[in-house]
């Protein structure tokens, strides 16, 4: 038997896409959007280096 078998299965902490909405109070439904508004300029923000770098990638290699 492994360890972690007997450990008890960790909750995924932060926001859960398709998460049951109906117990959250208002509060924490509010915290919820500024999560995911906070999560989406993340990616843009990374999705925005990798356009960037491919551009690059594909200028060099025109030359």
């Amino acid at each position: 038997m492994d360890l972690d078998d007997l450990m008890p299965a960790k909750k995924p902490s932060g926001v859960v896409i398709g998460e049951n909405l109906s117990a959250l109070s208002v509060a924490e439904l509010e915290m919820r959007i500024t999560d995911l508004q906070s999560e989406i300029e993340r990616v843009r923000v990374e999705l925005d280096k990798k356009r960037k770098h491919e551009a690059a990638a594909q200028a060099l290699f025109k030359s």
